[in-house]
């Protein structure tokens, strides 16, 4: 039986136009719907422009999600590590660690969107190499019993030293990781998971048969060993019961989703304007570069065994949170994953098949069987008399 684990990755990416407030207590309750529906891990970013991302401290969020969630995992997806000082940093996570009861996954990254480096007046050029260094020094933190001095040409520290550790004690680190290797050599130096949001693009997806090579490698520079359980893969979808109610659920806010966001705010010189919503649909979902399913839980299904297969193998497949349909259909997506795309995957209904075709083959053993009962019954004269005046049910309610 495979044991692969499933996830939520909100950004969150929603279209401006309604109520800040009510929208992340939306987001909020959302996490605890795919904690009852089963789910593993539950991710939220870091983000300061667009209108569109607007959750700015996923440490917030998070300790937030875990007073309304009770099992599944919560990870920062991710803290953009530049724009903070490291301390403050695993403080933050120690206290949330602690508030969710040892769930607490720390994913890192360099910062995704160049407005907000550019409002920090940040070079876009040092983020990725102050990422790797606050990575080695919050590690320290968690696991120094030593108090230490680090001085560097964006932050110092004196004689430092948590006065609080981690609930848990290896809590997992998580770097992300676009199309470029530096993310999965960052994983391999500090023997750390990977998120994959570049496999939502088709350019990701070409380069993911190669992408876990630079974590091993890097790991083994580094004389540290990466598991590819760590390893998730960041998807898009839409599932509906059929191909036609999923195409119409998604397709408006998809189009938004693209048009007015993934190309014109992200990637005004890349990407793809789509006439319509239909075209955005066939683009996105149908094409020989189509990066997410809209569709059933049995294209869902199919579309992660071609994952598995290009990949070589990965431990959770995340799913990417966004506004292209209702949230009437939204949460019904998430709930048809639930209920037969992660058993199936999983091998969970893989014993009731065998049960059905045993019983279903061996048919001739249980009609001797019922003639066995049935000789029993007519040699005795009182169970005759009733088949006879009653037939088999009425011996059979006497019995």
């Amino acid at each position: 039986m495979a044991n692969m684990r499933f996830g939520v990755f909100l950004a969150p990416h929603h279209p401006i136009g309604e109520n800040p407030t009510l929208q992340l207590q939306s987001d909020l309750k959302l996490a605890s719907q795919l904690d009852e529906l089963g789910y593993d891990e539950f991710w939220c970013g870091e983000h300061h422009s667009t209108g569109w991302e607007v959750i700015a401290s996923p440490e917030i969020f998070l300790a937030a999600a875990a007073e309304r969630t009770q099992r599944i995992k919560l990870g920062t997806g991710v803290i953009s590590l530049p724009y903070h000082h490291p301390f403050m940093v695993a403080q933050r996570l120690v206290q949330l660690d602690h508030q969710s009861r040892g769930r607490l996954i720390f994913g890192s990254g360099p910062g995704a969107l160049p407005s907000d480096a550019h409002t920090l007046g940040l070079d876009p050029m040092l983020l990725r190499d102050r990422q790797d260094e606050a990575m080695g020094v919050i590690r320290k933190l968690f696991e120094g019993e030593e108090r230490f001095s680090y001085e560097s040409d964006w932050f110092k520290l004196r004689d430092a030293k948590l006065h609080l550790k981690p609930l848990q004690k290896n809590m997992e680190f998580a770097v992300a990781s676009q199309i470029s290797p530096s993310g999965m050599t960052l994983a391999g130096k500090h023997q750390a998971g990977v998120l994959s949001i570049g496999a939502m693009v088709a350019e990701g997806m070409r380069s993911l048969p190669t992408q876990w090579s630079f974590a091993e490698e890097s790991a083994a520079k580094h004389g540290n060993s990466v598991d590819r359980k760590n390893w998730r893969i960041v998807m898009n979808w839409h599932i509906a019961e059929t191909r036609k109610e999923a195409r119409l659920q998604a397709k408006e806010g998809l189009l938004r989703h693209n048009n007015d966001y993934s190309v014109a705010t992200l990637n005004p010189d890349e990407g793809t304007i789509y006439k319509s919503p239909d075209d955005a649909v066939d683009g996105v979902a149908f094409s020989e570069n189509s990066t997410a399913v809209i569709g059933t839980p049995d294209d869902l299904i199919a579309k992660i065994k071609e994952m598995i297969s290009i990949t070589g193998g990965f431990g959770c497949v995340i799913g990417f949170a966004h506004d292209w349909a209702n949230r009437e259909n939204t949460l019904k997506s998430w709930d048809l994953v639930a209920r037969y795309v992660i058993p199936e995957i999983n091998g969970l209904l893989d014993d009731y098949r065998e049960s059905h075709e045993f019983v279903t083959n061996n048919r001739e053993t249980w009609v001797r069987a019922r003639e066995a009962v049935m000789n029993k019954i007519e040699s005795n004269e009182r169970s005759a008399e009733i088949m006879e005046t009653q037939g088999y049910e009425g011996e059979k309610s006497k019995s």
